[in-house]
Formats: C-alpha cells, structure tokens, sequence
C-alpha cells in the first residue's frame, strides 16, 4: 500500500468521522444535554461512548463480511452503503441548527452514553454497509490502511463531539449559531461524493457497469 493509498484512507475515515460526529442525533444531543445540565466533564464522557461500545459492532461486522465472498451480495452491500451514506448526506445538507435534547437530569454520562450509543442503529448502518467493506479491502494491502481509516474515523468522530462540550461548555450558543449549518452542509457535499463512489462499485461488483 502506498503513503498516498494510507492518506486517502486516513481522509475517508476523518471525513466519515467528522460528519458521523456533528451529525444530529441522540448521542450530540446528550452531549450537549449533559454539558449544559452537568458541564463539560460529563459531556465528555457522552462524546467517549463510542470508544466502549462500537469494538463488538465493528468485529461482528468485519467477521460477517469477510466470509462472504459473492460478488453480487457484495455490490449489494456497496448500494445500501451508498443509500445510507446519500441518506447522511442529505440529513447534513439539510441542517439549520443543532437542538438541544432533554436527557434527564441525573448524570451518569458514561451509562447514558453507552446505552444511546448502543442503541442507535446508525453505527450497526453504518459498519455493515461502509466501515467493514472499507476495512476488508484494505486489509488485503496490510493492516496499515485499516489502522488508518480507523484512527481518522474515531479521531474525528470522537475529537468532533469533545470540541462540541468543549464549546458549548465555554459559551452555550458557539456551535448552535450560523456556522454550525454551513460546517454540516460542506460535510454533507463531502459525503454526497462518498455515496456517488460506494454506488458505482456496487454497479461494477454487480457486473451493471465497467471497472
């Protein structure tokens, strides 16, 4: 695998990332919750979820993948990968502002986090249709490109919703203001080329159009 191959799966995972990160959701919408009830310390603990919960998805899904080898259920796959990721992109095209939920008032970050998190089916989506493809094509290179499609993905993903309690800890209007919008919509032009990507390959696998 080449440096240029490693930075282009280092980019693809920040941008999934990043996007999965500041999307709207229940998990941002914790972490702002707890934030605002509890302070940052327990909005950070919310934005660590993922680090507990997502090891047991990613596994399952790379395991259930790697033993298939058909291409059509493959291309399949690459299609509803790139209809979930077109469906992400238009979620983030379409953001006005980032709303702040009402989890309950007790703390317990770490239990609430893990518990949406685990809950949510965005990461099961996700893993089964985008992540694990991604990780099994690389892995034929070496374990260097899935290291780093995995660093960029939870460094942003993770990093993304810290910077969010970090902020919204400091002043509770920063990311709910003008910007927020626009940071989301050039997310969601940056996966709207993802999806393009992951529904030609699933045509190609399928035999509909050339490599």
């Amino acid at each position: 695998m080449t440096p240029s191959d490693v930075v282009g799966l280092l980019g693809a995972g920040a941008a999934f990332g990043l996007a999965a990160g500041l999307s709207p959701g229940p998990l941002l919408a914790l972490v702002v919750s707890q934030t605002v009830r509890h302070g940052p310390r327990e909005g950070l603990k919310v934005a660590m979820a993922p680090l507990i919960t997502d090891a047991p998805i990613v596994l399952l899904s790379v395991l259930v993948l790697s033993r298939l080898e058909s291409d059509a259920v493959l291309g399949i796959i690459a299609l509803a990968g790139g209809a979930f990721v077109a469906y992400l992109a238009i979620e983030s095209l379409r953001t006005t502002r980032l709303a702040v939920g009402d989890e309950g008032s007790a703390p317990r970050s770490w239990r609430q986090g893990a518990t949406v998190n685990a809950l949510s089916p965005h990461p099961y989506l996700f893993w089964i249709t985008v992540g694990a493809p991604i990780l099994l094509a690389a892995a034929a290179n070496g374990p260097v490109g899935p290291a780093a499609f995995l660093v960029g993905f939870y460094a942003c993903l993770v990093g993304s919703k810290v910077a969010v309690a970090l902020a919204v800890g400091a002043s509770r209007g920063a990311l709910t203001g003008g910007a927020y919008p626009w940071i989301m919509r050039a997310l969601g032009a940056v996966l709207a080329v993802f999806a393009v990507l992951l529904v030609r390959e699933g045509l190609v696998l399928l035999g509909i159009v050339g490599p």
